[in-house]
């Protein structure tokens, strides 16, 4: 994390996980040693994830040396480690994970003198008596204490971290603020907050207050606790010594430390506090908490766990839960026992399966950091987890033969699913769609499970981007030397050493219309599912109407900072990903960024804004007219001259000659926007200026600006300068300057004319306004504009350098501008100012991302996975989830029905479509004729209309001459008409839309299935 003897964090390789901690976190996290014993996979996973978050040193201990059940969900083993010390084997690997974190590997027994050297301690695969000695010594020295263990399809986890553990912050959320419309005097008095939405707190929040007038008692206040009233009230306490309020002000959350007592294991065991993963399954996780005991009992007895399958190992371990059962306190007994359950347990606790370690170890390591760092809320005190929803729907399927290890890589597979179904694993064909960091976590979990491997099988990964050191902190595929390769072959690789039969192919293609051509009707059609990894709506709305289209299984999955989320798509039986989404942008309103902002958020955004204006899109239009003949009439043909206005001023009135003029132009327009503009926003709307329904103007979510006075001396006012006139330079090909000296001496020279506010400008209040303003042109101004750029020879030799936004290079300025002026305009209008880490955050749209979400979230898929693959057809069979692993919240949830429409008494879902065979009997292809009387007389369907895309073909209210013209043509034929293009050569089927007739107005939003036109005649079985 830190260099040498410092803890500075470096920010490149942390970047998006310090947007889920926090500097502080990750800076007590730089001084932990962790102690995770047992490396085999739930071990070896925690250990990874703990590594890449950037803790002091991991030291990783196992006394135990390498079998083949080992090689089923530990990455870091092959055949060829068979025998050797499964500590010393895996540090070779760690090692190499994070240059920041020393990796030891310790292979003797764990004494108290050893475990005193650590800040938390890790259990995994301990047997009971050593988890209760280490944790009464831990729980007596105060180290947090952590054990975790998985057996087959369970998983268990306990966390103690002492009697007086401090969490800094529970959730790690933004703190919630509102805007205050008005408060009384009052014991106690009320709070109200403007009614734009609702203020989100609860009952013992703490608040602050800021910007308050009247009441400025509430200005200095230390946090208030509150009790909430509404959606828009709460009660504050006696506030009848204060001032009168008058208006305004922000009631802002405070995060009050907590501080939470543990029980030790020894104690919690007897009587634990289990966390509500499903609450309807409370039952089921009691009889684990006990099942998971009696395993301790039966090892001890018989030297094993219980063997696949068997009967009579099933019966001994049940015995033994139900002795326990029988002794347990009344928050554990089950009266009656689960039997089925404990001996589903037993039945596969002999497994190791890859997707429950990846899931719990996701979940383990987060522990670990919230021991490290405080952040986030720990574990009360133990979870469960039961994947047994993954075994097959019909219980005969299984047999202790088919069970039964045979000495290969993946028995501890077999041990749960059998080996049929390891080889139908094998045969599958599966497509990944992106190699980030959920990519690589279930790449990882690919091949670990034997996906694809088998003959007849393939995993094809696709990834158009480069490997980036920030990449390093999460996608554990890649090393620093990876950097600049490509994911997808860089993660191929990888996963090709971790299992050598894994038969993936890498691609480096974009996934979207301009790749139909490649991931064509031959393609789809031999794929079994489809994974995706990506991170945007628009291309997982693509994925998921490809899926639809080819009825392809679709595994979807996302996280964002501690939060993630999985949704299972199977054809026929689930929604799909958009059936239930509102997939619209939301964007702040244009008038409330360049007139009335109120949060940081709205001044970095302006700030954006001014960037891709200024540097990028003006270039951008300069180079266009300059290249493009066309270019000025095509500009002309808009409503507007705000592009004429963009050439004129960089061709002619402001093209600078040399690099004073630069910081000219820079100190103008600091000037122009953060002192002229707000005096004339305060000439049209002043302070006290009330609307025509009286009430003040500046009120609410308008917050009344100030102009500011430039000062060369101000940091702030400086580094915008420097920012903007270096950038405005380079557009220009002009040499720019770092010395601030100069620049400032150079600023402090300008004459900058006084400004005086003029009557008569249209400042807009609302969108509408300035849609309208819009399309009012000035045409006398175009002409004049027009004749000055009609000749752009003298220009030709200018052409400019757009910039492109980077934000993860500190030395091009382009933050340096951002900030300067996100913080500037914040301070016009009163808001809080924000870091450079925050501003990265929010302008360069980074999505915060930690690697135990997604180890966690990549396990949860998986398990979803092995469902497909047995074929289950029980909606009740697959599970969606939703976690938050700082709270920590778990809810798992049965996927929704495929929803059903029904027209004419037929019914279908998304999945259904009409299909109609384009070539007929005698070899010719249907006319647009033939294939609507198809559909009347096979589907019942009288269309009325019919589209292809965005071009309709066909419409019964055209003249009935247009009408017989088209229907009379091949439907083929009528395509490439319409369309004025060419159908592709790897298409075989055209889609259609139709719209039919006697849908009545009841069902005007009823969306009939598609048609699908197969233009070549299918081929039968000889």
């Amino acid at each position: 994390m830190a260099n040498s003897d410092s803890l500075d964090i470096d920010e490149g390789l942390y970047s998006r996980q310090l947007y889920v901690l926090g500097h502080e976190a990750m800076r007590k996290m730089g001084s932990s040693d962790v102690l995770i014993s047992g490396m085999k996979g739930l071990g070896v996973e925690i250990a990874k994830n703990v590594i890449l978050s950037g803790v002091k040193s991991v030291t990783i201990h196992d006394v135990g040396n390498v079998h083949w059940s080992d090689l089923s969900s530990q990455f870091y083993l092959s055949e060829d480690d068979l025998g050797k010390n499964r500590a010393e084997v895996s540090q070779v690997h760690l090692a190499q994970l994070n240059s920041y974190v020393p990796v030891t590997a310790f292979t003797q027994q764990l004494t108290e003198s050893f475990l005193a050297k650590f800040q938390v301690v890790v259990l995994t695969d301990s047997p009971l008596e050593e988890q209760l000695r280490i944790g009464d010594f831990c729980h007596t020295r105060n180290i947090p204490f952590i054990s975790a263990d998985t057996k087959g399809l369970f998983g268990q986890l306990f966390c103690d971290f002492g009697t007086d553990f401090v969490v800094s912050d529970p959730d790690g959320e933004q703190p919630l603020s509102s805007m205050v419309h008005h408060v009384s005097r009052g014991q106690p008095g009320v709070v109200t907050c403007l009614d734009e939405r609702r203020h989100g707190f609860m009952d013992d929040d703490f608040v602050t207050f800021s910007d308050i007038q009247g009441m400025v008692e509430l200005n200095s206040c230390e946090p208030i606790k509150i009790r909430v009233l509404g959606s828009y009230s709460f009660e504050i306490g006696d506030t009848t010594s204060f001032s009168e309020y008058e208006k305004g002000g922000i009631v802002t959350e405070v995060k009050m430390p907590a501080r939470i007592s543990f029980e030790p294991l020894r104690v919690s065991i007897k009587n634990p506090k289990i966390s509500t993963v499903d609450p309807g399954k409370l039952k089921c996780f009691r009889t684990l908490h006990l099942t998971f005991q009696a395993l301790h009992l039966f090892v001890k007895e018989k030297k094993q766990l219980p063997k696949p399958r068997d009967q009579l190992d099933a019966e001994r371990l049940l015995e033994l839960t139900q002795a326990l059962n029988n002794k347990a306190s009344p928050s554990v007994h089950q009266d009656p026992l689960d039997d089925s359950l404990v001996r589903i347990f037993a039945y596969v606790s002999a497994g190791d399966l890859s997707p429950i370690n990846a899931f719990l170890g996701g979940v383990t390591a987060q522990e670990v950091m919230k021991a490290c760092s405080g952040k986030f809320t720990p574990l009360q005190q133990w979870l469960y987890f039961d994947g047994s929803h993954c075994l097959p729907e019909e219980d005969t399927l299984l047999k202790k033969e088919s069970c039964a290890p045979r000495q290969c890589r993946y028995d501890g597979q077999i041990a749960v699913f059998g080996a049929d179904f390891q080889e139908r694993l094998g045969k599958q064909k599966y497509f990944l769609v992106g190699a980030g960091a959920i990519g690589c976590e279930l790449l990882k979990n690919f091949a670990m499970i034997g996906l694809g491997a088998g003959k007849g099988g393939s995993i094809i990964v696709t990834d158009m981007d480069s490997i980036e050191r920030s990449n390093l902190n999460r996608q554990f595929l890649f090393r620093a030397s990876d950097v600049s390769k490509m994911k997808s072959e860089t993660a191929a690789r990888a996963i090709r050493k971790m299992n050598p039969m894994c038969q993936v192919r890498a691609h480096q293609d974009l996934v979207g219309p301009s790749t139909e051509h490649v991931y064509d009707d031959d393609f789809f059609q031999a794929l079994d599912g489809v994974a995706n990894a990506l991170d945007n709506i628009k291309a997982r709305m693509y994925m998921d109407q490809r899926c639809i289209y080819y009825r392809k299984p679709l595994l979807e999955s996302g996280t964002l900072g501690t939060k993630g989320n999985t949704q299972v798509i199977v054809p026929f039986l689930t929604e799909t990903y958009g059936t239930a989404r509102d997939t619209s942008e939301t964007a702040f309103p244009m008038c409330t960024l360049k007139n009335f902002p109120s949060t940081i958020e709205h001044t970095l955004q302006w700030a954006r804004d001014e960037f891709e204006g200024l540097f990028k899109q003006q270039a951008e239009r300069v180079n266009q007219y300059l290249q493009d003949s066309s270019f000025l009439d095509r500009i002309l043909s808009q409503p507007n001259a705000e592009a004429l206005e963009t050439l004129h001023s960089r061709l002619v009135a402001e093209r600078p000659s040399s690099w004073e003029e630069c910081i000219i132009w820079a100190r103008n327009r600091w000037q122009l926007l953060f002192h002229n503009s707000i005096q004339q926003l305060l000439h049209n709307f002043p302070p006290d200026q009330v609307t025509n329904s009286g009430v003040p103007f500046w009120y609410g979510s308008k917050r009344c600006p100030h102009p500011i006075q430039f000062d060369s001396c101000n940091r702030m006012h400086l580094d915008y300068i420097v920012a903007a006139a270096n950038l405005y330079a380079q557009t220009y090909g002009l040499p720019g300057s770092r010395d601030r000296d100069a620049i400032q001496r150079s600023v402090d020279a300008i004459f900058v004319p006084p400004f005086s506010p003029k009557s008569g400008v249209k400042i807009h209040v609302t969108d509408e306004e300035m849609k309208e303003f819009e399309e009012d042109v000035d045409l006398q101004r175009l002409e004049l504009l027009r004749t000055a750029l009609a000749d752009s020879s003298p220009f030709r030799a200018y052409l400019m350098d757009p910039i492109h936004f980077e934000k993860d290079d500190d030395s091009n300025f382009h933050m340096d501008f951002i900030v300067a002026a996100s913080n500037l305009r914040a301070e016009n209008y009163g808001i809080p100012q924000t870091d450079r880490h925050k501003s990265k955050l929010i302008a360069g749209r980074i999505i915060p991302a930690i690697a135990t979400t997604t180890s966690a979230v990549a396990g949860l898929v998986c398990l979803e996975l092995y469902k497909v693959v047995w074929g289950h057809r029980q909606l009740s069979s697959y599970r969606n989830s939703f976690l938050n692993l700082a709270q920590p919240l778990f809810a798992f949830s049965q996927p929704l029905q495929a929803p059903v429409q029904k027209y004419q008494q037929k019914e279908w879902t998304p999945w259904d479509r009409f299909e109609v065979q384009g070539i007929k009997a005698d070899g010719q292809e249907m006319t647009l004729q033939d294939m609507l009387h198809c559909l009347k007389t096979e589907h019942q369907m009288e269309v009325i209309m019919l589209c292809f895309g965005t071009a309709m073909l066909y419409a019964h209210f055209w003249p009935e001459s247009k009408r017989q013209k088209v229907l009379a043509q091949r439907v083929t034929d009528l395509v490439r008409s319409i369309t004025g293009e060419e159908i592709p050569s790897h298409l075989s089927t055209l889609a259609f839309e139709i719209v039919c007739s006697d849908e009545g107005d009841e069902e005007e939003d009823l969306q009939l299935p598609p048609v699908h036109y197969h233009m070549f005649q299918k081929e039968t079985d000889p």
